[in-house]
């Protein structure tokens, strides 16, 4: 076996707790020997306030994987890339496209695997979706992602902040599946956004695009409660695919539903593990460029003010 992972997480919050850290435990190819974070730690883990404190610990880092907002991660990237770590980002990568893009060519000169991950690309369905896909004519598709900010991003002021992307911050993960399934690029026509009063970015969005000959559209809802819903249909001239539950449930025409347990982000590390291994990088933008061009060109309006 190889030698392990020496990784520090940055950022001990609701998605480190949920997703990383159980997938970390699960994966024998990582040792979670260090965090940082500015109000939380993780029990029996060496803790520090912040990432230079993490790297001048003494811990033998080959890794880090950083779960903070993304406003203000570049700079934490910057300096893992350039102590010579290699460095996994949770979604969205950065705040802006010119902050990934420089991260990208800082690792490739430092020799280093920059990974900019998409969790729900993960899903068990979307792969399978792909594979069908492929060599059909598809006619249109409908993106339909609404789920309840207060249930999954509970008092994360942040998140509405500028920089914070909103309902754009769940919106991303469909269209990050949407540019992995679809065969041609998925381009942005128009958007429609709804930000409510005194915040900076938006809880509604609706979002007209094109992919080859089809159209696209996307309904985004950050305040729906009771069910929630993420689903993704794709009609073709062989019937309509979706993609339900984030991706995680497939239904092709004519057939039972397909379902498998959540392994989003434990494949997630294994491929993060696959790069380190290969000294490579996986760097894809087009989901933050699709939402940095609704930004660009979208029509915006004041909505009613909210409060966590």
């Amino acid at each position: 076996m190889s030698e392990r992972i020496r990784l520090g997480l940055v950022g001990i919050g609701k998605i480190a707790r949920d997703q990383h850290l159980p997938a970390l435990a699960g994966d024998d190819r990582f040792d979670l020997v260090a965090t940082a974070s500015r109000h939380a730690q993780v029990d029996g883990v060496p803790a520090h306030k912040d990432i230079e404190a993490l790297i001048a610990g003494g811990h033998d880092l080959t890794a880090v994987s950083l779960c903070t907002p993304p406003d203000g991660r570049y700079d934490q990237a910057r300096t893992a890339i350039e102590a010579g770590l290699n460095v996994m980002l949770e979604k969205p990568p950065a705040a802006t496209l010119t902050e990934i893009a420089d991260l990208a060519e800082r690792a490739r000169v430092r020799g280093v695997t920059l990974f900019t991950t998409w969790h729900s690309r993960e899903a068990a369905g979307v792969e399978p979706a792909k594979a069908w896909l492929d060599g059909k004519t598809i006619t249109a598709a409908r993106i339909t992602w609404r789920e309840d900010i207060r249930r999954w991003h509970p008092g994360q002021e942040w998140i509405l902040a500028a920089g914070g992307f909103g309902v754009f911050d769940p919106g991303i993960n469909a269209l990050s599946i949407a540019t992995k399934i679809l065969p041609d690029a998925l381009l942005l026509d128009s958007a429609w956004m709804e930000v409510p009063e005194g915040r900076a970015s938006p809880l509604r969005a609706k979002l007209h695009m094109r992919s080859g000959g089809a159209t696209v559209t996307a309904d985004f809802d950050f305040l729906q409660t009771g069910p929630q819903t993420w689903d993704i249909e794709v009609d073709t001239d062989a019937g309509t695919l979706r993609l339900g539950m984030g991706g995680s449930v497939l239904q092709l025409p004519g057939e039972d539903e397909q379902k498998a347990p959540d392994r989003e982000y434990a494949r997630l590390y294994a491929r993060f593990a696959e790069l380190v291994a290969a000294g490579e990088s996986d760097v894809d933008v087009r989901p933050l460029q699709l939402v940095a061009d609704a930004f660009l060109v979208g029509e915006r309006a004041i909505g009613e003010s909210f409060a966590f």
